[in-house]
């Protein structure tokens, strides 16, 4: 039974279930009809792989040769992309869109999943962890649509052609929606069953998704809305759910084991499987399920690499700001290093990018066989597993380290930050929930409230306290690139615009400090001595960012629905 979950995960790949070939080639209803067989929801086995089919929608490092959620979201102050680094996720309205109608799809199979199973003969202890697993997965599904369109259509039972009122209503406003998300969320918290692997749905798991969603909602509420009150109920909720489960997923001490350990043959984990903090993951294995982030973030070709503005993000070791960004030229193998800069900072720093700066014109190559470079001339090395055979992180679909989806520092920071937002963080707090951080940083003090209050950036446009600056900073430097949090985090904190060339900053478009090579040995674009990311384009800010346009598709098959605001 662990063997099915392990390879549960890796469905969307077409791997079958193991143990569940009956269900596979006779059995498996197409969830975008009506499950009619009342029959079929009596057989545990059954629902169980229809629940399964939601690992479909985490996708962690992507799935062969496509894309995943880990270093190739760019669109945020920590990366400029390579091609399209000055366009919005948004340009224009589509006529039809996955980030609609896939959320939609799942939703319709979570309520086929509840409805099959409340009219089934299962046990009720059955009943209510099936429907636990759905409504969690629902609430996942109405939140991705909330975060991107705001008010959306509310469906809570599985239709059919003839609910024409329901199949074609109105939008509902957010928070309507959210309170749903809410309700949802704690029936899974209460009714999920306790499960031990990092593969499947758990209790705990759904505590960590209450205390993702509840952050982002809290934020919204203040930051949006204005509205103190939502917010300070919501951030209280990511405290009770973060707390709950904490002290069960410690941080463990070495940052890079999270993104680059690998299922070993025969079955067994060199990492994610036996670290401490992993609370969920997804799992790879070679020749079975691969992905191709460590192939795209080593290339020879112009990576998307992170920004100076995220550079410059990570603190001195002693705590204070950093200074200083020039590396060290050596002009007899064109090759720029910046040990000298990562040995003194936040170690997180160094575990992310490469110690020599790559860019067109630069000759280092590190361990691959040809010289990499990237649109910053930082290079991403978080995702990337030497260890493994040279060929194995060159060639698409070739990596198989396996993702972390949710796990302790992803947990402890939103307990951080809602408590800052409450006004109620201590130096003890501190301690149990940064302290472990900055220590497997390599930090040589320990954060205070008197520290992270004193730094007071001169980089804080946001307006907010010192403290709750630095809780964001931690956030930042603890997550990049990882799982389009970033993004979000904007989004949410209302400084999107912080990404735009007219009222962004500076050096979210600005690469390294190459003043040092002679400009002969230069063939990327530069600017005032750093690599310039922008190559003379702009992204101008527009209010209607915030929301994505709801594809004309839909407001032509539903006159109830409207557009959102400037598409």
């Amino acid at each position: 039974m662990k063997k099915l979950y392990i390879l549960s995960a890796l469905a969307l790949a077409g791997v079958a279930l193991t143990g569940c070939d009956d269900f596979l080639d006779d059995n498996r209803y197409p969830l975008s009809q009506q499950v009619v067989n009342a029959s079929f929801w009596n057989n545990p086995v059954n629902v169980q792989n229809q629940v399964n089919y939601f690992y479909e929608d985490y996708l962690g490092y992507g799935n062969a040769t496509g894309s995943g959620a880990f270093y190739f979201t760019t669109l945020s102050d920590d990366q400029c992309g390579r091609t399209s680094m000055t366009n919005w996720n948004n340009q224009n309205v589509p006529t039809a869109s996955s980030n609609w109608s896939g959320p939609y799809t799942e939703i319709r199979r979570a309520n086929l999943i509840i409805a099959g199973v409340e009219g089934s003969t299962l046990s009720e202890s059955e009943k209510a962890n099936f429907i636990a697993q759905a409504r969690m997965h629902r609430a996942r599904q109405y939140f991705d649509l909330v975060k991107k369109y705001g008010d959306v259509p509310l469906v809570d039972r599985a239709l059919d052609p003839a609910d024409t009122e329901e199949l074609y209503g109105p939008r509902i406003a957010r928070n309507t929606v959210m309170d749903f998300v809410l309700a949802d969320i704690n029936y899974a918290v209460d009714n999920i069953a306790l499960q031990s692997s990092k593969t499947e749905f758990s209790k705990d798991l759904a505590q960590a998704v209450k205390a993702e969603i509840c952050l982002y909602e809290g934020s919204y509420a203040r930051y949006h809305q204005k509205d103190d009150a939502r917010a300070k109920t919501w951030f209280g909720y990511v405290v009770t759910a973060g707390e709950a489960i904490a002290a069960r997923y410690p941080m463990c001490s070495d940052y890079t084991s999270l993104y680059k350990s690998f299922r070993t043959a025969g079955g067994g984990y060199d990492g994610l499987t036996n670290n401490q903090e992993v609370i969920f993951m997804k799992a790879y294995e070679k020749d079975v399920l691969m992905h191709s982030t460590g192939d795209y973030s080593s290339a020879s070709d112009g990576i998307a690499g992170i920004t100076r503005d995220a550079f410059d993000s990570f603190l001195m070791l002693n705590g204070t700001l950093a200074t200083g960004d020039a590396g060290v030229y050596d002009a007899d193998t064109k090759t720029v290093s910046i040990a000298n800069l990562l040995e003194v900072r936040d170690q997180r720093l160094a575990m992310t990018t490469y110690d020599h700066l790559i860019f067109q014109g630069g000759q280092w190559a590190g361990p691959n066989t040809a010289p990499m470079w990237s649109m910053t001339g930082y290079g991403v090395a978080k995702y990337d597993n030497w260890t493994l055979p040279n060929s194995d992180n060159t060639t698409a679909n070739k990596q198989y380290n396996c993702a972390p989806l949710f796990w302790g520092a992803r947990l402890y920071l939103a307990i951080l930050e809602a408590k800052a937002e409450l006004g109620t963080l201590s130096d003890a707090d501190l301690t149990t929930y940064m302290k472990p951080l900055w220590d497997r940083a390599g930090f040589t003090v320990a954060p205070t409230l008197a520290l992270l209050n004193g730094i007071n950036d001169p980089a804080n446009h946001d307006g907010v306290s010192s403290l709750l600056w630095e809780i964001r900073r931690c956030r930042r430097n603890e997550l990049m690139m990882d799982d389009g949090i970033r993004y979000w985090d904007l989004v949410r904190w209302h400084r999107l615009e912080k990404i735009s060339t007219d009222r962004g900053v500076a050096a979210v478009f600005q690469g390294a400090n190459i003043s040092m090579v002679p400009e002969t040995n230069i063939d990327t674009a530069f600017k005032n001595g750093y690599l310039d990311c922008t190559y003379g384009q702009a992204r101008v800010w527009e209010d209607r960012q915030y929301f994505y346009p709801i594809p004309s598709d839909q407001i032509g098959l539903n006159e109830k629905l409207t557009q959102n605001p400037g598409w």
